[in-house]
């Protein structure tokens, strides 16, 4: 199981949510309007071609994985950075709050308005169609979520946390993460997450709702040269 999550974005792909994938056997890509998170199976050369041919022409895809990245050819890499997988060792139960709501298919405005301007991650128009999203709203205004990404036999990662700058410091961001990792665990599958490895913030927030750090991860935006 553990080998399962070092390359995630493939394993996704491959498997439960090959629905939502671009490309072969040898590298696959979320569809655009869902992401740019894509991975070869392996660094071949067969692979690394492949992956090189999904980069869009104008754009980037971002690669996300254990292993260091090689870079496909014909391409380069414009953002590099450290990363940390972490997953559930125990989960804190979530409090019931009436405040927090299951968001649908008409608040996809709205979320993605949010994941633009607080930038939790990659948000595309169809990014919540990957799996279950909850928010808080605000008279009426989106001000949290968190939701589902990535999904694997027996895991699936939290994602798309964030707040609204003029509703930070309400313990939000703990709220929905705690929602979600229980929605998943009484699934019976484990949550996990990924964190840039210089969010200090985010990884304790993560390390006191149970999670513990898995493995390090390399991650990197990449473009045609």
């Amino acid at each position: 199981m553990s080998k399962l999550l070092e390359r995630p974005v493939w394993t996704a792909l491959v498997s439960r949510q090959a629905g939502f994938a671009d490309g072969g056997l040898h590298a696959r890509r979320f569809v655009p309007d869902v992401g740019p998170l894509a991975s070869a199976r392996d660094d071949s050369p067969e692979s690394l071609l492949a992956l090189a041919e999904l980069v869009p022409q104008t754009g980037t895809l971002l690669l996300l994985q254990a292993d260091p990245i090689v870079m496909p050819p014909g391409c380069v890499a414009v953002t590099t950075a450290a990363g940390v997988q972490m997953k559930a060792s125990r989960i804190v139960d979530a409090p019931v709050d009436d405040r927090i709501e299951r968001l649908t298919e008409a608040d996809a405005p709205a979320m993605l308005a949010l994941a633009t301007l607080t930038k939790p991650g990659p948000f595309a128009a169809r990014t919540s169609s990957l799996g279950e999203f909850w928010g808080v709203k605000d008279r009426g205004v989106l001000v949290a979520m968190a939701g589902e990404r990535m999904k694997h036999a027996g895991f699936t990662e939290i994602s798309g946390v964030c707040t609204h700058p003029d509703a930070r410091g309400r313990g939000l961001a703990r709220l929905l993460s705690a929602w979600v990792a229980s929605r998943i665990a009484a699934r019976g599958e484990t949550p996990y997450l990924h964190a840039y490895a210089s969010n200090d913030a985010a990884i304790e927030l993560y390390r006191s709702l149970g999670f513990t750090l898995h493995r390090a991860m390399y991650v990197a935006a990449i473009a045609r040269a």
